[in-house]
């Protein structure tokens, strides 16, 4: 008996060992985001980060953006409840812009115009009606039982960088609150993590849909929260990859994908099939280029940074090549800037992530 026990013990330590072994090959990932849900192309980005074989997902932290925070942390919660991977800790963050707010923009939009899609301030699904920001309404997929962390973002992202510094990369899909946040918190934050992968800003998008046409440098992302935006863009990080509307509207998630997707009898691809539609693959783009950035055929360095100015341009994305960049943006680092897309390797990689068994 006492052989058995000692082999056991053994065994023990050495699948320990193995694991942490692992652990050390793996991208260490936080994702921050605006975690609308059931599925959509937040749910779905997040998703594939998780069911990477090449990352280690530290936690998801939500920001109000797509939706209020606590009804975006209610449809995380119960999504990795779903595809049994609750070992995830998600983080609060924060509720409210630094300074942007919808009164704000109500009395703005009298001077310049309609802002089309302005998030948890005007968007509604099937007819449901506009609720406070500490409302939760019912879920369609079910209520979690599982709980967030009792911390809140800023706190846990600044915390995360000091335990691995220089590498942490943290992907960003919503509004950008939670990191300006941090970097308030601590001044070294941008500089302790490895990266920042961003969907966000707006450039030059060729298109007819009525939200870019006419508006083409608004992004909901960057213009949420003008102010956390310009923050961070300003920040001291080794790299910044973005994504912008300019690349993002090439894709678009069909009926015929979540069809594939379907096929797969894994929970990941069932809560797919499920709950997921048509739509721009804003957010997947981000996240799996940055897995796979050989899907990215063209880049440009820029330099970018979002108007704070509260007149017609507020929220707006400003990019400049280099070389014609304000004197002050000379200080900062370029961006680098995903353009170009094949397609056929992001769609195929999509339908991989989402048909594999949940990683454990």
């Amino acid at each position: 008996m006492i052989l058995v026990g000692v082999l056991s013990f053994a065994s023990q330590v050495v699948a320990r060992q193995r694991r942490a072994a692992t652990e050390q090959k793996l991208r260490k990932v936080i994702i921050d985001q605006d975690a609308r849900g059931p599925a959509t192309t937040d749910q779905q980005a997040i998703l594939a980060l998780i069911q990477s074989r090449q990352t280690q997902v530290l936690g998801i932290t939500v920001v109000t953006g797509d939706e209020w925070r606590d009804e975006e942390v209610a449809h995380t919660l119960r999504m990795l409840e779903i595809i049994g991977r609750t070992d995830i800790p998600v983080v609060p963050g924060a509720v409210f812009p630094l300074d942007n707010s919808p009164q704000f923009i109500a009395a703005w939009e009298k001077l310049y115009g309609k802002v089309i899609y302005q998030g948890a301030w005007n968007w509604t699904e099937h007819d449901a009606k506009l609720h406070g920001p500490f409302e939760v309404p019912p879920l369609v997929e079910g209520e979690p039982r599982t709980k967030a962390l009792n911390e809140d973002a800023a706190h846990f992202l600044v915390r995360m960088v000091r335990t691995y510094p220089h590498q942490v990369t943290i992907v960003a899909a919503g509004p950008l609150t939670d990191l300006a946040l941090a970097i308030a918190r601590d001044p070294e934050f941008a500089s302790l993590a490895k990266e920042l992968v961003v969907m966000g800003g707006s450039i030059n998008p060729q298109s007819d849909d009525p939200e870019f046409r006419l508006n083409p440098r608004r992004e909901f992302n960057f213009w949420m929260d003008p102010e956390a935006s310009h923050a961070v863009l300003k920040a001291d990080w080794a790299k910044i990859t973005d994504t912008p509307v300019d690349i993002s509207i090439k894709t678009r998630l069909t009926k015929e994908m979540i069809g594939q997707v379907a096929k797969s009898g894994s929970p990941v691809a069932q809560y797919i099939a499920k709950y997921a539609d048509s739509e721009y693959m804003w957010d997947e783009l981000a996240a799996i280029s940055w897995l796979e950035p050989a899907m990215i055929t063209h880049t440009e360095q820029l330099y970018l940074d979002v108007s704070t100015n509260k007149g017609a341009s507020y929220g707006d994305t400003m990019a400049w090549a280099a070389g014609n960049e304000p004197e002050l943006m000379a200080r900062q680092k370029p961006v680098t800037v995903n353009l170009g897309l094949d397609k056929t390797k992001f769609y195929a990689e999509f339908v991989s992530l989402m048909t594999r068994a949940v990683r454990k």
